[in-house]
This record gives structure tokens, sequence and C-alpha cells, in this order.
């Protein structure tokens, strides 16, 4: 009898044990603190995967903080402040090229172009040879908005540093303002801040830096070595929640991805918002799959290369893990 009682003890402690498995251990969600480079509705996707639970049905609790700036994003990241980045990948080439003992792994892609657009002071018939003697309002020197502006400049045989007044030493949370206020007379801006300016009847977006530069793995949620090599499990329940966003975002129209990530833009209108996920829609800025590709990768290279960013050519393999991804990828089809 005593046999009996011992071997369904074990039983229920086996059962018990698989159970607890299955929920993550202890069976509380795991935390994840996310930190993005900034609040934008080109992460759409983000949002989606916090507001639709998908973060949540993965067992994850995700904390998100705006680290406004690459370099203030790739500090938290490296100090153990945050778990995760979502930044540029080209941050991770430069943490890499000062010799960085833990490097940072690139492994789910969210955006694959750049994001900004030009916006011109004047609504007249738009050519690229009109930059030419124009005074230009840029982004951040060494950061992917300015090296692909550069990048797509130089494409249309104007230099960036020649042909042109290049402003560079205006804050990016105060870009939009200067350019409203007047100065320059073509500006390159983000969404919703690129509709806001044309609502109010200050500019005209006139063409596209994401379209013009090609596919890049423009933003990236990024870890230390380190960090995958301790929590695989976390990277890929976080993987397999931003690929579900993924299709979420690819399979909705503009209005109703509009509608979820309202919450993160409690001070932009609904039709601005609106507009700017339906241009970003439009040109294929949001990334179907989290995986890198090693054309985007190249191109990448090419952009920094280009600005003058880039010591060496660093392989994909070297910074890129696809393993997550490419997981999930084929568990869905």
């Amino acid at each position: 009898m005593n046999n009996v009682r011992k071997g369904l003890w074990i039983t229920l402690i086996v059962l018990l044990t698989a159970a607890l498995s299955a929920c993550g251990g202890s069976g509380k969600a795991q935390k994840v603190r996310i930190g993005e480079v900034t609040r934008s509705v080109f992460y759409a996707p983000q949002y989606v995967a916090l507001e639709k639970g998908f973060f949540k049905e993965e067992g994850l609790d995700v904390e998100l903080q705006t680290t406004a700036g690459g370099d203030k994003t790739m500090t938290a990241l490296l100090s153990g402040a945050i778990d995760v980045a979502l930044v540029g990948a080209e941050t991770s080439i430069y943490v890499y090229q000062q010799g960085s003992t833990d490097p940072v792994i690139n492994f789910a892609q969210l955006t694959q172009t750049d994001g900004t657009f030009l916006v011109a002071r004047d609504s007249a018939e738009f050519d690229w040879e009109m930059l030419k003697g124009s005074v230009f309002l840029g982004q951040r020197k060494g950061g992917m908005p300015q090296m692909a502006g550069e990048f797509t400049l130089r494409k249309h045989g104007i230099d960036p540093h020649q042909d042109l007044e290049l402003i560079q030493n205006v804050d990016f949370a105060n870009i939009t303002a200067a350019f409203i206020s007047g100065t320059g007379q073509f500006v390159q801006l983000f969404e919703p801040q690129a509709s806001i300016v044309e609502k109010e009847g200050k500019g005209y977006v006139v063409a596209s830096f994401g379209t013009e530069s090609g596919r890049l793995p423009y933003t990236v949620f990024m870890t230390k070595q380190s960090y995958i090599n301790g929590h695989s499990e976390i990277v890929q329940k976080f993987t397999n929640a931003i690929h579900k966003a993924q299709r979420w975002v690819q399979s909705h129209t503009p209005e109703e991805i509009a509608e979820t990530v309202a919450p993160y833009f409690k001070d932009t209108d609904m039709e601005i918002l609106v507009s700017s996920i339906k241009r970003y829609q439009e040109q294929g800025s949001y990334a179907e799959t989290p995986a890198l590709a090693e054309d985007a990768w190249n191109n990448l290279l090419d952009v920094m290369e280009s600005a003058g960013e880039l010591n060496e050519r660093v392989e994909a393999n070297k910074l890129v893990d696809n393993s997550f991804a490419e997981k999930v990828v084929n568990s869905v089809k």
C-alpha cells in the first residue's frame, strides 16, 4: 500500500513539474525591459504586440521605456538598465568597432527601410537638382536617417557637404519646429511630423528616403550576446510575439492599425496617425518577418561606408542571429 502511495506521489510531482515548466518555471510572466530609441509610429508593430497581448501570450511581461537617442539607448543596454534595445542596426556595428568583448546581436528586425521623407517648403514640381545651393535641415551625424539621406543625395549626384548648406546642430525633437519657424528650404522628417507639416500648409512631402535608399535593417531588436546565452528561451518568445504583430499589421488596414496604437500617441490626431501608417505601409517599411536579409545588411554597410562611418565591413554572421526569426517563421508555414 505504501508503495502505491509513493508511486502516486511521484506521478503527481512529475505532473506538477511539467506544468510549471510549461508556464515558464514559476508560472509567472518573465520580465523583459525594452528601450526604444524614440516614440514613433514607425514602430507600429511593436505597439501592436503590446496592445494585442502577443507578448503576454508568450508568457512575457514587457516594460517599455523611451531612451531618447541611439547613444543613450546603447548605453542603457550595455549597462544592463534594459534587456533589449530597439534601435538602428548601425549602433551594433559601432559597438563592435570599439572592440567589445560582449557584442550586441541583432535578432529581430522591425523596420526594413529608412523612415524619413524629404519635405520642401515650396510646392513647386520637385527635382533633386533643386537641392543644390539650398539650405537643408538634416539629422544627427552618424545616425541612420542622416546616413540614408546622404546616400540618397549622392545617388542623385549631390554632395551633401559641398553642394548645399547642411544644418545638423538642431536636436531631433526640435527639427520640425525649426523648419516650421523658417529654418531651411528642405528638411528630412519622420512621420507623423511630415504629415503634420503638410496639414499645417508649412511644407510638402516630395520624396521618400525609404524608397530611395533601398532595403535596410533600419530598426532592429538587439541584445548582448551574454543575454542571448543566458536567456535564449526569452529571446525566442520575444521574437514569436514580434512576428505575430508583423503578420497582424500586414493583414490590417491603416485605420485598424492606427486605432490599435493610438494609446501610444495620445497627442496625435487620428487622421494624421492613419496618414502616417498608410505611407509606411505603402512603401513597405514594416518588415514582414523578423529575419535580417544579408543583402539588406550589405546595403547598410554601403550606406555607412558612403557616410565615412565604417572602419571595416562587418559580415552579417558576426552581429546577426536569425535563428530565432527562422524558427518562428518556419513554424507558421
